[in-house]
């Protein structure tokens, strides 16, 4: 997402900051796949951790191209609103990974305050990886303004 200010950009960073969960679509040689992740998102570059061995994960490390997309479970096709892109996703280290843990940890505290954490929580994150998604392109659903209404934004600006 741009840094313009614009207010298409403004409605993705607070409808992307109002939601935690995202759709995270993967391909490999057994086929599609689609895994709900936490997400935080810092400008365009969306931050989630998974275990290793799932099989989202896996796909990852075969095929780096994924879509990804946030959305509630509406009723009406009118309310429809969401997010949706498409980009690459990388397994983070060094001080990648210390500013997802960072940014995630501010957006989910039991994450970012391990000494409060119960130890189920600390002893599943001593399994995880941290990975990154770098929208290529970035859309906004917003079905008030007509069925099908979608809006790009410049993930790059």
């Amino acid at each position: 997402m741009g840094k313009n200010g614009n207010e298409l950009d403004r409605k993705v960073r607070q409808y992307l900051d109002a939601h935690n969960v995202a759709t995270l679509a993967t391909c490999d040689r057994q086929g599609p796949w689609a895994a709900a992740v936490f997400y935080v998102c810092d400008g365009g570059t969306f931050y989630f951790l998974s275990a290793p061995d799932s099989r989202h994960a896996l796909a990852l490390n075969e095929n780096p191209q994924v879509a990804l997309s946030v959305q509630e479970d509406y009723r009406d096709w009118r309310e429809i609103k969401g997010v949706q892109l498409e980009g690459v996703a990388t397994e983070l280290a060094g001080e990648e990974e210390e500013l997802a843990r960072r940014l995630y940890g501010g957006k989910f505290p039991v994450v970012g305050v391990l000494a409060k954490a119960p130890s189920s929580i600390v002893k599943a994150l001593g399994k995880v990886r941290w990975y990154k998604v770098t929208p290529r392109r970035l859309y906004f659903i917003d079905n008030s303004l007509g069925l099908g209404h979608r809006e790009e934004l410049d993930p790059a600006k």
